[in-house]
């Protein structure tokens, strides 16, 4: 599982013009299922992600978590996180897993986040969205699970 984490002043999802999912700040965490990620990767990468120290402290040291600040999470299924592009023109996305094994992950990612006490929004699983963010700092690291 793949989480392209964005550290966000603020952050906004549309679908068909209109917005499905908004977040002033915290962090936009696009997500990514592999074919053989399980709900272990997606406890793993929640409980990173909510205490990933990204946010300036006092000092200007980023020793901050989302937990520590209670900022929230927009997070967005992206399975093109798992596209290929070390061959041809094209991307592969063969390491990206199909929808009836992804999005019960991304659903029980998003519930874990939650379960941290992180206000989240989504967009929807799925659809063509749009989204926009202000990137702070600008700050956008890539997680993994093991």
């Amino acid at each position: 599982m793949r989480a392209l984490v964005q550290r966000v002043s603020r952050a906004s999802v549309s679908i068909d013009g209109e917005v499905a999912g908004a977040i002033d700040r915290g962090l936009v965490i696009l997500l990514g299922v592999r074919t053989g990620d399980t709900k272990d990767d997606a406890d793993w990468l929640a409980e990173k992600c909510v205490n990933l120290r990204i946010f300036p402290d006092e000092q200007g040291n980023m020793n901050r978590s989302l937990l520590d600040m209670g900022y929230a999470a927009l997070i967005v299924s992206q399975f093109t996180l798992y596209g290929n592009t070390r061959k041809g023109r094209r991307p592969s996305f063969v390491e990206a897993a199909a929808p009836e094994l992804s999005e019960p992950l991304y659903e029980y990612f998003v519930s874990r986040v939650a379960g941290h006490g992180v206000r989240t929004a989504t967009g929807r699983f799925g659809a063509m969205m749009q989204v926009a963010l202000v990137n702070d700092g600008p700050v956008t690291l890539m997680v993994e699970s093991p």
